[in-house]
């Protein structure tokens, strides 16, 4: 097991997307605890049902009106299911997201980040066509994220947290293996279920790594990683 605690790559910019994600999807989640409806409520009206957009319908939940199946494609990547499906979403967004905005520029980084979440919503609802189970959650818009910073700077070092039985250490892994094992796990999941959208992890990596390397096309690459010095740039 391991857990990713920040990176060593460096930005240039403020990242005032990536915080405002952050911000967002908390906000959204304490609102969804705390409201009189209660968390369950929101997941059944805004989450992504699978049935509901390849049979062009909307399904009926007793005492909840559903929003419109397309808009729920957008309004799910803003929900959680609970405490730590919140946490672990935020941690990958905190430390990837930040240099991927930074090479994208924010209003391009917006909609990168859109796009991997609806490509991943995509991705989860070609192999479960028929599920009427609501999908939630940030995941696959973040796998985006991970797909592009695996692309674009697999030397970073990632500081993470590794549990191998008695073996409890903080140590320094290249992204590409954190990055690379992080999808390996995701494709060997796939089938043992545990309500996890697996497929959506894999489709929005996918489509991470596919929009990146277009744009990537139209512009000159970040190059090799080398960590650079001066006082004009912002850590996490």
């Amino acid at each position: 097991m391991f857990i990713p605690l920040r990176d060593d790559n460096p930005t240039t910019r403020i990242p005032y997307v990536t915080v405002s994600l952050l911000g967002l999807n908390i906000l959204i989640f304490f609102f969804q605890l705390f409201s009189p409806s209660g968390l369950e409520y929101y997941v059944l009206r805004m989450g992504a049902i699978p049935y509901e957009i390849t049979h062009f319908t909307s399904l009926p939940i007793p005492n909840v009106p559903r929003l419109s199946p397309p808009l729920t494609l957008l309004t799910a990547m803003f929900l959680h299911g609970g405490f730590f499906h919140l946490i672990g979403n935020m941690l990958y967004l905190w430390i990837f997201g930040n240099n991927i905005e930074d090479y994208l520029g924010s209003f391009r980084f917006i909609l990168f980040y859109l796009l991997s979440g609806l490509g991943a919503s995509v991705t989860h609802i070609i192999f479960n066509p028929n599920s009427q189970v609501p999908m939630i959650g940030a995941s696959g818009a973040i796998a985006g994220v991970l797909g592009a910073y695996l692309i674009l700077y697999p030397r970073a070092k990632v500081l993470t947290l590794v549990f191998l039985f008695f073996f409890i250490r903080i140590v320094p892994i290249p992204a590409a293996f954190v990055l690379g094992l992080w999808f390996f796990l995701q494709v060997m999941n796939v089938g043992i279920g545990g309500g996890v959208a697996w497929f959506a992890h894999i489709g929005g990596f996918l489509v991470g790594i596919l929009l990146i390397k277009i744009y990537s096309g139209r512009r000159r690459p970040p190059g090799p990683f080398v960590k650079p010095t001066g006082d004009k740039k912002y850590f996490h």
